[in-house]
């Protein structure tokens, strides 16, 4: 799955998954280790959430993530942090440039 997300950052691709029983379509910006957790932390554009907050910043836990699937749709980079950072990581995979 990490590929998958490693290549959908690389070309810019938006990605589709569930999660929390919701479908979720989100702009993937940062794979990365936090803990002992591989995440994803990406803008959340379409789909459901628990919240109801879309779009909004998520980070994703890769082991929660199923039925992942590339879209076609691409999105223009980099997004602005509210905090003006990224969020901490112990270890970067993978961001979007």
């Amino acid at each position: 799955m990490d590929q998958v997300i490693k290549q959908a950052i690389a070309s810019k691709k938006l990605i589709e998954f569930l999660y929390s029983g919701h479908r979720r379509i989100a702009e993937p910006h940062v794979l990365g280790v936090f803990g002992d957790e591989t995440a994803a932390l990406c803008y959340q554009t379409g789909g459901g959430s628990n919240s109801g907050r879309i779009p909004e910043w998520r980070r994703f836990a890769l082991s929660k993530m199923t039925d992942l699937k590339v879209r076609q749709e691409v999105f223009p980079g980099p997004r602005a942090y509210p905090s003006g950072k990224h969020s901490s990581w112990d270890y970067t995979i993978a961001i979007v440039s």
